[in-house]
């Protein structure tokens, strides 16, 4: 795949069996999970939205499967669930969020898909598009000015409408300057919600905006798990190795509406149809038992026990606490002494 540079390095990177299993298995997890969360919702179960990754499980998996969990910091988007798996997110601290547990993360405050588990350098999502970049950018220079930055990488997952955004641009202007080792990988899903690609950039390809930040910048099908497993990993290994920011562009198609509520009726036929229509569960399926890297059987073991696992936790958490708006303290800062208004 070639970089902002017209290279081809990523090529010949080798992906080892053991990341791609891996890989695969958080997206099967993750694609086992949204599927019940879908069901839920329409039950009338969820309050609230609930967004899906699927379409995107590939891209997402390979890019928390190519962290260091401990090590590096990783802000996932709305539809990162497979990353967020692969990054080492527990189950139920999804299934917690959206049933409103105050058992879990964000104790039932905030909305299904802002979450996040800080100590293990995962901030909570920010829905403002494009907010992320500048947040992984800050927390990569806090270790800096710390003197914990050696080997790090900082990595977030943006839609192709946040690259538009002032955020997006100033986040990753800082990050290409101070030479930060970021990776931020673009799921151009070919819709910014409903808006098309040909009303948002006027550019042949968003690989094209890397160039003018003077980064790395790499174009990959983001339905094909080989590829964005080589892609992503060269990505990683060249920011850890101090290469400076890299910009991933996954081309996919969002397999659904923005979030369940939205039919998605304005994606035309000729795009589902297509190429990046496909489904990149199935590609997957068949590239993990075409190179042995899995059997028909053991992936078949896999959908039981994965489903099997959401089915105990949206159980667990169905049976928790909600916060009890009469006695829940609301209160996100303290400190030790009242503040002073005078």
């Amino acid at each position: 795949m070639p970089n902002a540079d017209g290279n081809s390095n990523s090529d010949n990177l080798p992906v080892s069996g053991d990341f791609l299993r891996s890989a695969f298995q958080s997206m099967l997890r993750a694609r086992i999970l949204e599927n019940k969360l879908s069901s839920l919702y329409k039950a009338g179960k969820i309050v609230g939205g609930v967004y899906l990754g699927k379409g995107q499980e590939a891209i997402s998996s390979c890019l928390g499967t190519a962290l260091i969990q401990g090590k590096d910091c990783y802000a996932p988007l709305i539809r990162d669930q497979a990353g967020r798996t692969a990054f080492g997110e527990p189950m139920i601290d999804c299934t917690r969020t959206y049933l409103g547990s105050v058992e879990g993360p964000m104790k039932g405050r905030d909305g299904n898909i802002h979450r996040g588990r800080p100590e293990m350098g995962m901030p909570a999502m920010i829905s403002h598009l494009g907010a992320q970049v500048p947040l992984i950018a800050g927390m990569l220079f806090a270790k800096r000015l710390k003197g914990t930055l050696e080997g790090c990488v900082g990595a977030t997952s943006v839609g192709d409408g946040a690259t538009s955004t002032g955020a997006f641009h100033e986040g990753l202007n800082l990050a290409a300057v101070e030479k930060l080792p970021m990776v931020v990988v673009v799921a151009n899903n070919q819709f910014a919600y409903s808006t098309p690609n040909s009303r948002q950039f006027a550019c042949a390809d968003l690989t094209d905006r890397a160039k003018g930040y003077g980064i790395g910048g790499f174009s990959v099908d983001g339905t094909d798990l080989l590829a964005c497993a080589q892609v992503v990993s060269n990505a990683v290994k060249l920011a850890r190795e101090g290469g400076g920011p890299q910009m991933v562009v996954a081309q996919l198609l969002r397999l659904g509406g923005h979030g369940e509520h939205d039919d998605g009726s304005y994606v035309p036929a000729s795009a589902k149809g297509g190429h990046y229509g496909r489904d990149c569960i199935d590609v997957a399926i068949r590239q993990m038992v075409d190179g042995d890297y899995a059997t028909a059987e053991e992936i078949s073991t896999w959908q039981e026990e994965y489903s099997d696992e959401v089915q105990r936790a949206v159980a667990q958490a169905q049976q928790e606490a909600v916060p009890d708006p009469y006695r829940e303290n609301w209160t996100a800062l303290s400190t030790k002494f009242p503040l002073s208004v005078s």
